[in-house]
């Protein structure tokens, strides 16, 4: 049974590690959201808007020619079509209630990829509130794009030029941030990690997508249950979000897919699972990329969003207990597998979606077996990262 316990914990991993400076914000959080979350009124609000400002529900894409391709049943759940291009509105739409139901003036937030920056700054825009994003200097440079639609929206983007200049830095900025205005201000998170509540309260709002997916499913198959789920792993808010309602189906594989980099063993890696060790990241205890004396180690990917040292505690559980498969997929691949859906299907996805794209060579299955990726975001973003690769 997969279910975060009263302390936070998936398993082994989750939890609360946390200064003590920080300790007033977390508790507020934990002592309200789930009442708040769980109340009429939020449930009115925040469907309400995923429905007519995110645009939900997404579709259950049918990829025709890629199932050909690689011989079984292969459908597409189009969060690249939400408002924004990706996955993350669901969580932001949900933190941006609760910030407003908590009294919160202002918001924070990290960003790697720039689709949680973007989010946060549109739904800031919609309630009138003040945004601050943090985003890695070299994230800054490869994103440029979501760097100008934060701006436009009226977010203040704040480079983070410590460490390695990418999400996990940024990550740390945000948190010094939030230590020193506790009172007017809420962190929104914007994938399953942190401390207690965040990964599951993040899982929640995101778990929007597999349970479209089980009724988009009943209606094309006449069935709600996949063989297999596939999405890309970072921190992992849209595979918990994917995964969220299959966790307790074991006839349903869940198969995660982080990024190899320039290989496992290269040096040049965001492979987690393959490289990481228990560990205190951001506030939780999880699986992460660390010396053996405790220093992070730094991670690499040509995906931005996917260029974090860890994974999210509910993944390092899935990972630990043998639920989730869990597969490793390099710089190259991912892009290849991203042109290759855009030639098969006119699809131009996110990179982090082509890593989950680039598995199916990886991953075995049955001619006869029904796959759902998770698209979580839109290639828009990614076009200079495409153009500097060059390989189409």
């Amino acid at each position: 049974m997969i279910k975060v316990d009263e302390k936070g914990f998936y398993g082994k991993f989750g939890g609360a590690y946390i200064p003590e400076m920080l300790y007033p914000n977390v508790e507020e959080l934990k002592n309200n959201y789930e009442q708040i979350t769980q109340s009429d009124e939020f449930k009115k609000e925040f469907h309400h808007l995923l429905r007519d400002y995110v645009g939900r529900p997404t579709p259950l894409y049918f990829a025709e020619r890629l199932s050909e391709k690689y011989g079984a049943k292969i459908y597409l759940k189009r969060e690249d079509l939400c408002h924004t291009g990706a996955h993350k509105v669901n969580n932001t739409i949900g933190q941006i209630i609760l910030a407003k139901k908590l009294g919160k003036k202002r918001i924070i937030a990290e960003t790697g990829a720039g689709q949680h920056g973007v989010a946060t700054a549109t739904v800031c825009a919609l309630m009138g509130m003040d945004c601050t994003v943090y985003m890695g200097e070299i994230d800054m440079e490869r994103q440029k794009p979501n760097v100008e639609r934060m701006r436009i929206l009226g977010a203040k983007v704040v480079p983070a030029t410590s460490g390695s200049k990418t999400l996990k830095d940024a990550t740390n900025e945000a948190l010094r941030q939030w230590i020193n205005n506790p009172v007017d201000t809420h962190y929104i998170i914007g994938s399953v990690v942190g401390p207690h509540p965040y990964p599951e309260m993040v899982a929640r709002f995101q778990s929007v997508i597999s349970e479209e997916i089980k009724y988009q499913l009943k209606e094309k198959e006449d069935r709600e249950n996949p063989d297999l789920v596939i999405a890309c792993v970072g921190g992992g808010s849209n595979a918990a979000g994917a995964f969220y309602h299959y966790y307790n189906t074991p006839e349903v594989r869940l198969v995660a897919v982080e990024a190899a980099g320039l290989g496992v063993s290269s040096g040049k890696s965001a492979a987690t699972t393959a490289l990481g060790t228990s560990g205190v990241l951001h506030g939780s205890k999880t699986l992460l990329m660390q010396t053996e004396d405790g220093q992070v180690i730094e991670p690499h990917s040509i995906s931005a969003g996917l260029d974090y040292p860890g994974i999210g505690p509910v993944h390092a559980h899935l990972f630990d207990s043998g639920r989730g498969e869990f597969y490793a997929v390099e710089d190259e691949d991912a892009m290849k597998a991203g042109v290759e859906l855009s030639r098969l299907e006119g699809i131009i996805p996110a990179i982090e979606s082509a890593h989950a794209l680039s598995a199916l060579k990886q991953v075995r299955f049955n001619s006869s077996d029904i796959i759902v990726v998770n698209l979580s975001g839109r290639g828009d973003k990614d076009l200079d990262t495409y153009i500097k690769w060059g390989g189409y």
